[in-house]
Parts: C-alpha cells; sequence; structure tokens
C-alpha cells in the first residue's frame, strides 16, 4: 500500500487512534493488530458497561470509515442545530417586531416630533375673546392713535391755539411726550377691545356680577396687570335708571340687566399710573334712544369746544345747550333731558362742568381731561343711596394710630394693592380678605378710607352717561378712546 497524502481530516482521525496503535509506512503489524484489538475489545466491554453515554471506538480500516462517518453525523448535527437556533432566534425577532415594519422604520427614523419654531415675524392677531396683551400686538410700540382734531382758531382775544399742527417748534415738543402718550393708548387700545367684545356678547338677563367680572377680568389680561404699574383703575360701574353712578355689585348681590334697564357702563385702566376713563350707555329698548342721543350728543360737544386756551366754564355751557335741546316721550309723556349739575366732583384736579356758570379757567397744553357727560330725566341731581362699594385711601390724611389689628391689616393690604386708586369690596374679597367690614368702617370713621355710595336721582327716573378722554398735545386735540361705536 502505498504512502497516502495526509489531508486534515485524516489529521484528526488519527489524533483520535488509541496510544497504542502504531504506523509503519501506513501499515499496521498483525501481532499489534491482535493484542490491540484484545485490548480494545475489553475497553469498549467497559465503556458499553458504562451506559449509554458512552462511545464505541472502531477497529482497523473498517473502523476508519465508521469514524469518519460518525464525524460527518456530527458535523451534520452541529450544522443542523447551529440552523435550527438562527431559525429560533429570527422568529422570536419576528414575534417582537411591530405588526407593520414599515412603519416603525419610519417612526424610528422621524423621532419625536420637533417644535415649530415662532417666527419672529409672524404679527400676532387679537382672540376671540379677546386675551392677547395689547403690548404683544404692537411689539415695535405703535400703538393706535385716537381721533386728531385742529384747535379752534378764537381770533376774538389774546388765545392763540391756532396753526399748530404745522408748527415745527410744537412737532418737536411734543416728541418729548412720547412715553406719556404710549401709556395713554395702550390704555385706550384695551377699553376700545374690550367694550367692542363685551357690546356683542352682553344680552338682557345677564347679572351685574357676570357684566363687571367679564369685563374686569378681560382688562386685566389685555392691560398686562402688573401690581400698581398696570391695571385696573377703578372698579367697573353698572349703575341701572335712576342710579347716575358708583354703583358695582357686592359679592352676594344678584341684580339683573332687565330688557327695560338703562345701564351705564363705565370702566377704566392705567399705565404707570396714566389712567384712561371712558363710559357708554347700554339699553336694549329703543325708546330710550333720545335720552342715550342727548347724552352722546352733549360729550361730543364738550370735546369739541375742548382744546388749548379753552375756558372751563364756556365748555360747560355748550354741553348744557346741547343736551337740554332734547326731550323724550315716555308712555304718552314728554320728559325734559336735564345734565346732571353736581356730578362733575368725580374728577381730580380740574374737572370740566356740564352746565354753565363755572370758573373761568383755561385749558392748557399736554393736559390729560375727562369729558363726560350725565342726562336724567328727573331733578337733574344726585345723592349718595343704596349700599356702598366703592372706596378709595385718602392720601391727604397723614398718620392717624389705629388701635385695630385689623383695621392695620386692612390698611396694609390697600396700601398694597390698590395705592391711592378706588377699589371695591369685592377686590378686596379677591385678594383673600375675609371678615373685613368692621376694620374697613373703622378706616372711613379715621378718614384714611373715603366712602363713595352710589348716586342716584329720584326713583322712577332714567339717567344716562357718556365719557371720553382727550389728550391736549402741543400740536393738535387727540381723542384717545373714540373708537367705531361712538
Amino acid at each position: 500500500m502505498s504512502a497516502a497524502v495526509v489531508t486534515p481530516t485524516e489529521v484528526k482521525v488519527k489524533e483520535k487512534f488509541p496510544p497504542t496503535l502504531e504506523k509503519n509506512n501506513g501499515i499496521i503489524n498483525s501481532e499489534d493488530r491482535s493484542a490491540s484489538d484484545s485490548k480494545k475489545k475489553k475497553k469498549n466491554k467497559k465503556k458499553t458497561d458504562g451506559g449509554q453515554g458512552s462511545v464505541n471506538v472502531p477497529d482497523g480500516e473498517n473502523d476508519i470509515d465508521q469514524i469518519l462517518k460518525e464525524i460527518n453525523s456530527v458535523s451534520v448535527s452541529k450544522k443542523s442545530s447551529s440552523a435550527k437556533s438562527k431559525q429560533n432566534a429570527a422568529n422570536k425577532s419576528k414575534d417582537s417586531a411591530p405588526a407593520n415594519p414599515v412603519t416603525a422604520t419610519a417612526v424610528v427614523a422621524e423621532g419625536p416630533p420637533k417644535k415649530k419654531k415662532a417666527n419672529k415675524n409672524e404679527k400676532l392677531v387679537q382672540t376671540d375673546p379677546p386675551s392677547v396683551p395689547i403690548v404683544d400686538l404692537f411689539p415695535a410700540g405703535n400703538f393706535p392713535v385716537g381721533e386728531t382734531c385742529e384747535y379752534v382758531d378764537y381770533n376774538t382775544d389774546d388765545r392763540t391755539a391756532s396753526n399748530r399742527m404745522t408748527n415745527p417748534e410744537k412737532k418737536a415738543l411734543e416728541i418729548s411726550y412720547d412715553d406719556m402718550y404710549r401709556d395713554i393708548r395702550i390704555g385706550a387700545e384695551v377699553h376700545r377691545t374690550t367694550r367692542q367684545y363685551f357690546q356683542k356678547w352682553v344680552k338682557a338677563g345677564t347679572s351685574c356680577m357676570d357684566i363687571c367680572d367679564t369685563i374686569e377680568n378681560m382688562n386685566r389680561k389685555l392691560i398686562k396687570e402688573n401690581g400698581l404699574s398696570a391695571g385696573l383703575a377703578f372698579p367697573t360701574g353698572c349703575s341701572l335708571n335712576h342710579c347716575a353712578a358708583h354703583y358695582t355689585p357686592n359679592a352676594g348681590d344678584k341684580t339683573v340687566v332687565e330688557y327695560s334697564d338703562v345701564c351705564k357702563i363705565d370702566f377704566g385702566v392705567h399705565v404707570n399710573g396714566r389712567v384712561i376713563d371712558c363710559a357708554f350707555t347700554l339699553t336694549f329698548d329703543n325708546k330710550y334712544d333720545k335720552l342715550v342721543e342727548a347724552v352722546r350728543a352733549a360729550t361730543n360737544t364738550g370735546i369739541k369746544e375742548a382744546g388749548i386756551d379753552a375756558r372751563l366754564n364756556e365748555i360747560g355751557a355748550a354741553i348744557q345747550e346741547t343736551m337740554e335741546s332734547y326731550e323724550l316721550e315716555l308712555d304718552g309723556k314728554l320728559y325734559p333731558i336735564k345734565p346732571i349739575r353736581n356730578l362733575n366732583e368725580i374728577h381730580a384736579g380740574k374737572t370740566v362742568p356740564i352746565v354753565k356758570g363755572g370758573e373761568r379757567v383755561l385749558m392748557e397744553e399736554n393736559e390729560v381731561y375727562a369729558i363726560e357727560t350725565f342726562g336724567s330725566t328727573g331733578k337733574g341731581i344726585v345723592k349718595d343711596d343704596m349700599e356702598c362699594s366703592h372706596y378709595m385711601k385718602n392720601f391727604d390724611v397723614g398718620h392717624v394710630p389705629l388701635r385695630l389689628a385689623k383695621s392695620k391689616q386692612l390698611l396694609s393690604v390697600i396700601n398694597k394693592n390698590f395705592g391711592t386708586l378706588a377699589f371695591c369690596r369685592r377686590w378686596v374679597d379677591r385678594v383673600g380678605e375675609t371678615k373685613y367690614l368692621l376694620a374697613l368702617k373703622d378706616l372711613c370713621d379715621k378718614g384714611l378710607v373715603e366712602a363713595y355710595p352710589p348716586l342716584c336721582d329720584t326713583k322712577g327716573c332714567y339717567t344716562a352717561q357718556f365719557e371720553h378722554t382727550i389728550v391736549l398735545r402741543p400740536t393738535c386735540k387727540e381723542v384717545v378712546t373714540r373708537g367705531s361705536d361712538y
């Protein structure tokens, strides 16, 4: 038998031969074979007796073929077991994968949704109902300008209000007041936005409490309320019929505005202490139209006559003349419309009267006025009546010792939240105070707080109110609260 080439498979087989078998040029001796055969038989017998887990060792050349078969069977079994394990792993991965692999891949690729970056150039739009602060709607500070009017040229005396709109010196002077005009125009735009929404929203049967809460909550958002720097200037007036002013509901008040009522809506806001005051009359029955028209016309007359170097007494006379030119017919009876003559003390400082006979005081450059007129089918004189709701700290009073701890606490709350601005009991409730009526009365008795009860004409009559805020700019007169409604 010629020498054979040793393959890798044969090397493995040779390694498995028992150490007693020796090669001699590829041939095994017979004696050695017989000795080894006897040893193998004994060894195989021992292994067979050892149990089923033992493996028989083959003999001779036939045994080599047997070894090769066993090796092949082992490798095949390993391959089959490896294939089975791979198949099981694939099945498990299929079971754990989502039903739609394309969608899952897309989701993984997309990741979490990205937030859309705000476009700085995108202009904000007011919501409905309005809730976006006015300062955010006009980030550049170019707030809407009110109605501008040229001053009257008197040409009868030494008053010189004419030719101001084209005067370069006055134009330059006006620039120095830009901050003041900015604050006033913010408040005016808040008032316009709130009242125009309110006029569409309100209907007969709405409670006074809902009316005041709706207006005040909206104003707080639009003015971007910030302590004493910006907020509400005074409580919302919701005076009905013969009550002309200073009524707002206290907690528990169930008063409702009926279809036949005449309601005066009066509210104001402020920015840095610059107050915007504006009011109108709400009616559902058109039988009161002449009353409303008379008071609106009187207010417009006052605005027309106002200006730099205008005399307050002359403005009052013009207002009275306009209002008294109207009459109201109710249920077949004719009522003259009278100006309420003792209501011009509501505002501090210079006030515009609505009847003749006032002081011969001149209006001056850059002053701010509230042109406010009240008309009545009654006597035209009001007095304190009904439960008080309006209060204001008396800033002219110095230090007053207080014995009640609750009074001291309440005064501290008033100073912190309202300063010298008017407030009402609802607002005190809102900041968390309870059981404070005795302390409030104590502050009023000592003169630290001034009470402002509702002002009423004779019962059974009807009163109306209109009001605008004007600024006497160096170049022109600006009706800052003018709107498309009135």
